[in-house]
């Protein structure tokens, strides 16, 4: 172990200049599982691509490790994929789209350095998306968009670029454009070079998609009306000034678009290609005293995402971790700034969805799972040498709340376990109640299916089976004390405390009731 001669700045300075660590971010049902399988496979670490739902001997995506999720060819878990394309690493982060996860989706959303914005070609932007979106502008993360499913009808290319810079504010710079309306596709001109690349699905669509570069005139012959209407929305593109801008898009203004279908491999290989060339790697990072800790300082990192059972072997748990700045190397010792004590690393692995390799070294904008990390908690700090702290990950506020009981007594030694492993990778955030005790626990959740994922992992990982009590609360707000002792005296509220960070939160059953109360006691303390 090297850890007595420091990496050099520079060396690290490199190093995190070869990676882009970006996320997937998309409505359910846009193709984002797949699109990150398509990814993999154009990188070769993947033999063959499916879809989600695969056929015969075909698996589920890799980044799909959770039985439920390949079940349901749904993902509700956020994943890592690290592998290397030419000489660039890539990180890729998979996240949840279904909405009822947003929480977990914004939490990786604060280890990454750029985001790829997946579009239905049929459906254009949807609420979730927008949502998704919002939480990109909010940390100012430069976003890319791919139109996807264009080997299916759809909108109206042009349509779709208004659509983007109307109800999102970014100016639409595309890099590609398809020949061919949506559901009749060609290929795509490359607007930078003029090239145009005639694209073909390969038989059963598990394999790369065959290429053809083709001369204009070629492409004129074969394609006819399709390529003349192609070259006049480019004129249109240009008369707009459409036209793409890196600083633009590294302020978060613009987003540079391609066009392709993730389930036929199409346009892939020239996404991976524009990411590799255009996505920002790792820079220096906020810090809560509010300077920036730069790459090639020492070593710093923070906790974005707690997930235990990847592995039925050996069930343990795995705290994600996304460095910031500095070298990393198995087995140093670093500090955890929430407490300022020493953390061994003898444990780190590299993620591959489900898969994972021991990893000796790693560099700013890296991801690496810390096995068994109990102690540590999602939005904690690690560092070596001088103390640095990142900020806090928030949590979303719950509007579904649920009691929780074992239905065998029998198994409540293993029901506490399994509460404890849940609230602490933040599946539920768990409530404790005075009317209901210690011994009933009360899930609160963003939306209904995180009592869904719960109840399955309880009994699957844990061989508990539960019952929920749906209670009638939809809004919470933060108290105190006091405002505990003022809220017992009103009906239809309730004060609980949230295990996880000791908070009080007030519940309501909805907005009317609290607007109420809080109108009666003028010194309540409601905070979101």
């Amino acid at each position: 172990m090297s850890q007595n001669v420091p990496a050099s700045a520079e060396n690290v300075a490199v190093e995190a200049g070869r990676r882009r660590t970006f996320a997937v971010i998309s409505h359910p049902d846009a193709g984002k599982s797949t699109m990150t399988e398509a990814l993999a496979l154009h990188a070769r670490v993947i033999g063959q691509a499916g879809a989600v739902h695969g056929k015969g001997d075909r698996k589920g995506v890799v980044s799909d490790w959770m039985a439920m999720e390949q079940e349901r060819g749904i993902s509700v878990t956020s994943a890592a994929l690290q592998f290397s394309y030419h000489d660039t690493v890539i990180n890729l982060l998979d996240t949840p789209g279904h909405a009822d996860f947003s929480e977990d989706t914004y939490r990786v959303l604060t280890a990454v350095d750029s985001a790829v914005m997946l579009l239905d070609a049929a459906k254009g932007l949807e609420p979730q998306t927008l949502k998704l979106f919002e939480v990109c502008r909010q940390r100012n993360i430069p976003v890319m968009t791919f139109i996807n499913k264009w080997d299916r009808p759809g909108l109206d290319a042009l349509a779709l670029m208004d659509e983007i810079e109307q109800r999102i504010g970014l100016k639409p710079t595309p890099l590609t454009w398809p020949v061919g309306i949506a559901g009749h596709f060609r290929g795509v001109i490359d607007r930078r070079t003029g090239q145009f690349v005639r694209m073909e699905r390969s038989p059963g669509g598990a394999d790369l998609a065959i290429e053809e570069e083709m001369s204009a005139e070629e492409a004129a012959e074969r394609f006819g009306a399709d390529w003349t209407t192609a070259n006049e929305e480019l004129e249109l593109l240009e008369m707009t000034g459409a036209d793409f801008d890196e600083k633009e898009f590294l302020a978060a203004k613009s987003t540079p678009v391609l066009f392709g279908a993730a389930v036929a491999n199409l346009g892939v290989r020239q996404l991976l290609n524009i990411l590799v060339e255009l996505a920002p790697p790792a820079t220096a990072r906020p810090t809560t005293a509010g300077d920036e800790h730069p790459v090639d300082g020492a070593f710093s990192g923070f906790v974005f995402k707690i997930q235990a059972n990847m592995n039925r072997t050996h069930r343990d748990q795995l705290a994600f971790v996304r460095i910031n700045s500095g070298k990393f190397e198995r087995g140093m010792i670093v500090t955890h700034a929430g407490t300022g004590k020493p953390f061994a690393t003898k444990y780190a692995q590299q993620i591959f969805g489900q898969g994972r390799e021991t990893i000796d070294e790693a560099y700013p904008g890296d991801v690496i799972g810390l096995v068994n990390a109990t102690t540590l908690g999602i939005g904690d700090t690690l560092y070596v040498g001088a103390p640095v702290q990142y900020p806090p990950l928030p949590s979303f506020p719950p509007e579904h709340f649920a009691a929780v009981t074992a239905t065998d007594t029998s198994t409540y030694k293993r029901f506490r376990r399994g509460i404890e492993q849940l609230d602490g990778e933040g599946v539920v955030q768990v409530l404790r109640s005075e009317q209901r005790g210690d011994g009933v626990p009360v899930f609160a959740a963003v939306g209904p299916m995180q009592f869904e994922v719960a109840t399955h992992r309880l009994e699957a990982e844990f061989g508990v089976k539960v019952n929920l009590n749906h209670l009638p609360y939809e809004v919470a707000a933060r108290t105190d004390e006091a405002g505990r002792e003022i809220l017992r005296t009103e009906s239809n509220v309730e004060v609980m405390t949230r295990v996880r960070d000791g908070a009080l939160l007030a519940v309501f059953p909805h907005r009317w009731r609290m607007r109420t109360i809080a109108g009666r006691h003028p010194d309540l303390r409601l905070d979101d």
